[in-house]
């Protein structure tokens, strides 16, 4: 296969291991910084190209698509499902994934366990959101923040207006949230491959932080995972069309409450603890999807002819 590694960063550890496992396989991978990349939009050929190089050869694209640049990121895949290339997680999956209030009014919807979110726009409305969620202390979590940043813990109610008022000031789209306390600082990743969770770790914060982000300094281990929490992240994944994911989830005392799905999982964590081999565990799904549409696709050919 020909696979293309859609990511901005080659030194990253999630790319580097995706192209390590990519190439013992024996396929072709290459990094491409989907930003660099340049289409044209045609009903008879669309193309895309990278360097000044039509990238047509591919079988397949992994996208590894951050937060900030999810709207070109998507626009790229979307390019290259035009151009009937495989991608690891469809384009509209990874639109759904990004926008965090779309995706939890899909969870809702479809009965997944969540903490109690409240969304709104105006100040004067500030008392009843905090209400709505049950008062302080709660989490108030800015819409395009990432691994931890935009994330407040208000402890009482004039902390919180406080925080909300000085958002809403700066135009900024917030989620206002229940605090889950007894999580103690603490949440589970479960990494979702084809409608499997392959494996699970437990992030914990470190000492006077409620944000267990690895990136924040958090700290993670192997964990075994109960089939409800199982199934929360098979389901949380599937109803967002997200064929990998990784799916963060808090132990609340009425059951397993969904925080976010991530359709750009990191690796390095969740490898180093659970001493699994994420990474081909991606190639071998890939392999396995190429292999079904081109047996799809023979078969069609033949019932033409």
């Amino acid at each position: 296969m020909n696979i293309a590694i859609l990511s901005r960063n080659k030194h990253l550890y999630s790319t580097q291991r995706l192209l390590e496992a990519a190439k013992s396989r024996g396929h072709k991978a290459v990094i491409v910084d989907f930003l660099r990349c340049y289409m044209t939009i045609a009903s008879h050929k669309p193309t895309l190209h990278f360097h000044g190089k039509e990238l047509n050869d591919m079988n397949a694209v992994i996208p590894r698509i951050g937060a900030s640049v999810s709207f070109y990121g998507a626009a790229v895949v979307r390019q290259f499902e035009m151009m009937d290339i495989l991608s690891l997680n469809k384009s509209v999956g990874i639109t759904r994934s990004r926008d965090k209030l779309h995706s939890l009014q899909m969870l809702s919807c479809k009965g997944i366990g969540l903490p109690v979110t409240g969304f709104a726009n105006r100040p004067d409305e500030i008392e009843d959101l905090i209400r709505m969620v049950g008062g302080a202390p709660l989490v108030i979590k800015l819409l395009s923040g990432t691994q931890g940043i935009g994330v407040v813990l208000a402890e009482t109610k004039q902390a919180a207006s406080s925080v909300i008022e000085a958002f809403m000031g700066l135009k900024a789209n917030i989620l206002v949230q229940e605090y889950i306390k007894e999580a103690k600082g603490a949440d589970i990743r479960c990494f979702v491959i084809d409608g499997k969770v392959v494996a699970a770790m437990e992030r914990r914060a470190k000492a006077g932080e409620f944000r267990s982000n690895l990136h924040r300094g958090g700290t993670s281990k192997l964990i075994k995972i109960t089939p409800e929490e199982r199934s929360t992240a098979v389901r949380s994944a599937r109803i967002l069309g997200l064929s990998v994911a990784g799916v963060d989830i808090l132990r609340a005392n009425h059951g397993p409450v969904v925080m976010e799905v991530n359709s750009s999982p990191g690796l390095e964590g969740i490898e180093k603890a659970t001493g699994k081999d994420i990474a081909g565990m991606i190639i071998d799904f890939l392999e396995k999807t190429i292999q079904l549409k081109q047996e799809k696709n023979a078969k069609k050919l033949k019932n033409i002819n």
